[in-house]
């Protein structure tokens, strides 16, 4: 337990001196420097959770939150599942969908392209594809026999709009006199959609399930019922509920496994990026070390006098640890309110930089997210804080040890 004495005088030891200002320098850069490594972590950490929230909310746009699908690639009485799944107090919606390989071609351009035939009112459940059209309609899949509504990207390289006509040849082939050839049909483009994810924008074309069941022959089967759900992050515990409650086999998939390198890259990124720069903190967290060293070199005949009234070795140590400790915690808060208060407020800070020097981080004509998005999360917070005094702590140990060892009668020999 710390008394009021060794607190008082480790207090007294932080503040500032004539005779060793410089030794009160290095304090006020290590508390800069523990408060910039703090802050620069909380804002970075939180720019790249924004990034990885809004990919994340963009792909899973599109991407169901969880699927059931047959073990053959097809799902036959898929409407039973459909009901069982909306059964779960976690499914906020179902759609049946029929997926393949399909390759689009206008004139000599030919581009390779994920088909899904889906039902436009029901995709609408789990898909923002609807709200992100922006020419026509999905629903006019269902008003035009052999429709189709492509991905702005691949829209733009295939240089059709809206009327034109496109064909779609698929891997499945049909017998003639002539022999086995591919099937293909003419569509008629009634829609272009812009998702901000190049994976989809560039290779995604959307048929009606009608429309889908003809050209992939599936009569009323589909491939699966995709589903969303109130809770993303339940994924692959729901899509397991459901398969159980089924009382059938079903190959079971959700957004977790899908795209599981994806957001461990991102992960791994954040790991890297908090290791890198916790090396800013951990440099000024060890400047403490200087700074200590030089006190106890200063105070060497103070601590001779405090020992021979009577204070024991962990008094002293007591007494520098409560020194290393305020320049750790200083720094720490200092960064913490820096880091917060930058964290909220990057997206109104970055634009205005912008407008500032009359520059663009993010072109809205190379990137998709023209905007540095920020999401502050209080476990990142609370592990930078308890890191930082952590490292504090940890330099100040030694010094403090060292102060403790002081043999009065040498150091008062010369005083």
């Amino acid at each position: 337990m710390i008394r009021k004495l060794e607190l008082r005088i480790g207090l007294r030891y932080t503040q500032a001196r004539r005779k060793n200002s410089f030794i009160s320098f290095i304090s006020l850069t290590s508390i800069l420097g523990i408060a910039l490594g703090v802050m620069a972590l909380i804002t970075v950490l939180s720019v790249m959770n924004g990034f990885e929230k809004e990919l994340r909310e963009r792909m899973l746009g599109m991407a169901a939150h969880a699927s059931l699908l047959g073990l053959d690639d097809t799902l036959p009485k898929w409407r039973s599942v459909s009901d069982i799944a909306m059964e779960h107090p976690d499914v906020v919606g179902s759609a049946p969908y029929i997926e393949g390989q399909g390759l689009l071609s206008v004139g000599s351009e030919s581009l390779g392209v994920m088909v899904r035939g889906v039902d436009p009112i029901a995709e609408s459940l789990v898909s923002e594809v609807a709200d992100q059209m922006i020419e026509g309609e999905l629903a006019d899949l269902n008003g035009v026999s052999f429709g189709i509504v492509l991905g702005s990207e691949l829209a733009g390289r295939l240089r059709v709009g809206l009327g034109e006509k496109v064909t779609l040849m698929i891997p499945k082939g049909s017998v003639t006199p002539a022999g086995l050839v591919p099937r293909m049909k003419r569509f008629t483009v009634v829609g272009i959609f812009e998702v901000g994810m190049y994976e989809f924008d560039s290779g995604l074309a959307l048929l009606s399930l009608r429309d889908s069941a003809k050209l992939f022959r599936l009569g009323d089967e589909v491939t699966g019922v995709r589903l969303k759900l109130s809770d993303m992050f339940r994924a692959p515990e729901v899509s397991r509920e459901i398969a159980n409650s089924a009382g059938r086999a079903f190959r079971v998939t959700d957004w977790t496994r899908q795209h599981a390198n994806f957001f461990s890259a991102i992960q791994l990124e954040k790991r890297v990026m908090f290791i890198i720069l916790m090396l800013i903190v951990a440099v000024a967290a060890f400047n403490i070390v200087s700074t200590m060293v030089m006190v106890v070199t200063d105070k060497e005949a103070d601590i001779a006098i405090l020992r021979t009234l009577g204070e024991r070795p962990r008094d002293i140590l007591t007494i520098f640890i409560v020194q290393g400790i305020v320049i750790g915690v200083l720094g720490t808060l200092l960064g913490l309110v820096g880091g917060v208060s930058l964290a909220l407020n990057v997206e109104n800070i970055i634009p205005a930089i912008e407008r500032l020097f009359g520059v663009q981080f993010l072109s809205a004509e190379v990137y998709y997210i023209s905007s540095v998005p920020s999401e502050l999360i209080l476990s990142d917070v609370v592990v930078i804080t308890l890191v930082s005094l952590g490292l504090s702590l940890l330099a100040t140990i030694y010094p403090a040890w060292k102060g403790s060892q002081v043999q009065p009668a040498e150091s008062l020999r010369y005083e």
